[in-house]
């Protein structure tokens, strides 16, 4: 019995097309190293090369037994979101778990069939599934719709996309684990950076004085540790930055850091705050909610303003603190908490043990590593570090570029007593770049506070404050002092910067008694000033 001519050619196209198929896929797994972009361009030669009407891959999350879709034809981003299945769930879900392909002639009549991304209940259209296998376990799925047929052409295609999904296992498999390995690297790179130098000064914090390079030592001592601490010092001073440096520098790093100010929270809601709440346990508490404590579960708890606490919630964070366990507001079940507490005050404490506002044992319970913050007013230089460091992210910020800070807003700055502190000082800094108009942070673009230190002569800036001639001789050698620091005591160059002649210049000098010689060893700060 002859073959029937037309039957042999069209199997013979058939096989033509699927080692082009092959053929495609191979230099993809060659060319692509993104997941995503592979998987897209494998259903693209699917697209063109076979009767595709649908596709989709998906892969394990993780160690999880949940399937998502991570690439797929035919499918709009809505339903593609849809597309995520348990192992064992419908279809995809039951050849991920059993490892072995499956064919459905028509999705239509199949009540197996989920139609999770909502898009697939037409007559007359077949579906195939094939896992992806590594080393003996199903890592995701590979499935296509495409018209129904003959069920011996179907079980070919079947066979097919088993054979495509073997070439992907390893290729998906293999830029995995370089994901993997590239990740240890780094974080292997981040670990020994940290070692390094991470350790004696936080990357958070600025400042090189005394007293600072003090904390730096007591944050090394104690970050690696689970001891309670206490950070005490004024508001403004950067308590929380502490906590989070604490924190970032511990084992704890990748688990939560939960900060609470608790001098924010209304005395009625503190407790449920901290300790969470169940369903029912007062008016408007319509389903179960979690409490800070164990949010941080396993990371560190950040309580701010902890002298503010009522007495009734320093007993429940006392008894926390010994026993590591704490019930819900209206709940018997007793919840177990591994977590760090770092608390922070700015309020005296002995002050208020002996006017019996904070209990005696549960001071003693915080206080076991206590770290004193000191005010930016007995930091001397820090001052100027600060600054340069807000200028510069400032500048960024609002897009206006800063090149220095005059001698007369430094000298104003540093004669000033600063009581808000490092929070005082990014708030004049933000300020001044904000109202800045030539590139420069003059002393009278800082707030009125500042101008008001007798030795800064910013008094004579003000119309109230003296003669017109006064005004403008305090004026002209601010903006002259200013570029002989730049010109390192050079009045010629001084000179061509004000756009003016030497001799012009040197007769001011002479005027307004300026010694360029005491200009000549001048730096210059990072943001441009000079000191």
């Amino acid at each position: 019995m002859k073959k029937n001519p037309t039957a042999r050619k069209s199997g013979d196209d058939r096989a033509s097309r699927k080692l082009n198929v092959l053929f495609r896929i191979s230099q993809a797994i060659t060319h692509q190293h993104v997941i995503p972009a592979l998987l897209d361009e494998v259903l693209s030669v699917f697209e063109t090369e076979m009767d595709l009407r649908r596709g989709t891959f998906t892969l394990r999350r993780g160690d999880s037994d949940i399937f998502a879709i991570e690439a797929s034809r035919g499918l709009s981003a809505a339903e593609r979101r849809l597309g995520e299945y348990r192992a064992g769930e419908g279809i995809t879900g039951r050849v991920a778990a059993s490892g072995q392909p499956t064919l459905v002639a028509d999705v239509s009549q199949d009540p197996n069939f989920l139609n999770r991304t909502r898009s697939r209940r037409e007559s007359g259209i077949a579906f195939l599934c094939a896992p992806i296998r590594h080393e003996g376990k199903t890592i995701g799925t590979l499935s296509i719709d495409r018209v129904g047929g003959d069920e011996t052409e179907l079980r070919q295609d079947l066979e097919f996309l088993m054979l495509v999904a073997d070439l992907l296992a390893d290729a998906v498999a293999g830029i995995r684990a370089q994901i993997e390995e590239r990740q240890g690297l780094l974080a292997e790179n981040e670990r020994l950076r940290r070692e390094l130098g991470d350790r004696f000064r936080p990357d958070n914090m600025i400042g090189n004085c005394g007293s600072m390079r003090a904390v730096y030592d007591q944050i090394a001592q104690v970050a690696a540790h689970s001891a309670t601490v206490l950070i005490r010092g004024e508001s403004g001073t950067g308590k929380e930055l502490v906590a989070r440096a604490l924190h970032y520098s511990s084992p704890r790093r990748n688990l939560p850091f939960i900060a609470v100010n608790c001098a924010a929270l209304p005395e009625h809601l503190v407790e449920s705050e901290l300790f969470g709440h169940e369903k029912g346990a007062f008016t408007g508490a319509v389903q179960q909610r979690k409490g800070r404590f164990e949010l941080a579960h396993g990371g560190t708890l950040f309580l701010d303003e902890i002298g503010d606490i009522s007495a009734a919630v320093q007993v429940r964070l006392l008894r926390v603190l010994q026993e590591r366990e704490f019930e819900r507001v209206g709940g018997a079940a007793t919840v177990k908490v591994n977590v760090r507490v770092v608390a922070a005050t700015s309020t005296d404490l002995e002050k208020a043990l002996r006017e019996g506002r904070f209990r005696e044992d549960l001071f003693y319970r915080l206080n076991v590593f206590p770290i004193l913050l000191p005010p930016l007013r007995e930091r001397g230089s820090d001052v100027l570090l600060l600054a340069d460091y807000f200028v510069a992210q400032y500048s960024r910020q609002y897009e206006r570029p800063i090149k220095r800070i005059s001698t007369t807003a430094i000298n104003m700055m540093t004669a000033y007593h600063w009581p808000g502190n490092v929070r005082e000082l990014e708030n004049c800094i933000e300020r001044a770049v904000l109202t800045s108009t030539d590139g420069v942070l003059h002393g009278y673009t800082l707030p009125p506070t500042l101008q008001t230190a007798e030795q800064t002569q910013t008094a004579l800036l003000r119309p109230e404050s003296g003669s017109l001639r006064d005004m403008v001789d305090a004026y002209e050698r601010e903006i002259i002092t200013d570029a002989l620091k730049q010109a390192r005591g050079n009045a010629a160059a001084a000179a061509r910067l004000l756009h003016t002649t030497q001799r012009i210049l040197n007769y001011r000098i002479g005027k307004l008694r300026l010694d360029p010689q005491q200009f000549r060893h001048y730096e210059k700060t990072a943001s441009g000033g000079s000191r």
